[in-house]
């Protein structure tokens, strides 16, 4: 079985729930804490070892790829006032070149027709699928685990967390046929069902390892939930021709950075989880909280 070395990252997304921030700055290169979002999912590639990036673009992304691009006149002016710790942070955000491949997503056609976008670079090999949008924080990276976990069990993959019933519209959700503690096989996938319809309340999350099967079934797709190709349409169908997909449970917090109350979670949780921060934050949060009991 072939190792996982590509990943995807579509970021084509118009980022209207953050407007007007993203009229002119792409979603992913908001900043959390001090690190774009896109960072910290090219951070989890890297440590579950990917070495070929492949962005899903669209028009107004060119940020995104200066973001990957070296910046001589920067690193020089660090350089020459001996401030070598910015500069490894610098020099951390480079891609080689031809490590990295944008191709562009013409129609907002859904995830699905996404990831089809790139299946030139792809091949015949496995891919990771990340969307930036989710950022989990983990000690081991969830990509990571994820990669370990599929070098045991073959076939598709995708990350799988517990949501209230209530909120499983807003996902795929997983029907289970076999829980085997971290990992699942499953009968299939529903996306986004009604509350009354979900098979479960295990929800895909944005991580997926897939098999190029997944690029051939979604040729033959038509648009499904919210007009869209679905990805969860493509993963469904090889179940349905007997071949096996997979939740994994990872271990970790996901936040949903792709909602303004997510972002906002997330930017305090990573804040109270550096050191150079944790007190200040930490001091100026309890304050806030004793204004507010005192308010009441």
């Amino acid at each position: 079985m072939k190792k996982v070395s590509k990943a995807i990252f579509p970021v084509a997304g118009l980022g209207t729930r953050f407007l007007p921030a993203t009229k002119s700055v792409p979603k992913e290169i908001m900043t959390l804490v001090d690190r774009p979002l896109i960072q910290y999912a090219i951070d989890e590639a890297r440590a579950a070892g990917i070495k070929e990036f492949i962005f899903v673009t669209s028009r107004g992304k060119s940020a995104l790829e200066d973001y990957f691009d070296q910046a001589p006149e920067l690193e020089h002016q660090l350089r020459k006032k001996g401030k070598d710790d910015l500069l490894e942070i610098l020099k951390s955000t480079n891609m080689e070149s031809g490590q990295i491949a944008y191709i562009r997503q013409h129609k907002a056609l859904g995830l699905g027709h996404a990831v089809w976008c790139a299946r030139r670079l792809v091949g015949n090999e496995p891919f990771a699928v990340i969307l930036p949008d989710d950022v989990i924080a983990a000690e081991t990276p969830c990509l990571q685990q994820m990669v370990e976990a599929h070098a045991e069990t073959g076939g598709c993959m995708v990350a799988a967390m517990e949501v209230a019933p209530e909120k499983a519209s807003s996902y795929g959700v997983l029907d289970v046929k076999e829980d085997m503690g971290s990992v699942v096989s499953t009968r299939g996938m529903v996306e986004k069902p009604a509350p009354e319809d979900a098979p479960s309340n295990l929800a895909v999350i944005g991580r997926y390892i897939l098999t190029p099967q997944i690029m051939r079934n979604l040729n033959k797709i038509k648009t499904g939930a919210g007009g869209e190709i679905q990805l969860t349409d493509a993963i469904a169908t090889e179940v349905q021709e007997g071949r096996e997909v997979y939740g994994y449970r990872f271990r970790g917090q996901r936040f949903d950075c792709g909602s303004k109350a997510g972002f906002l979670q997330a930017t305090v949780a990573f804040g109270l989880a550096r050191p150079d921060l944790r007190d200040e934050l930490s001091a100026y949060l309890d304050e806030l909280v004793s204004v507010r009991n005192a308010a009441q």
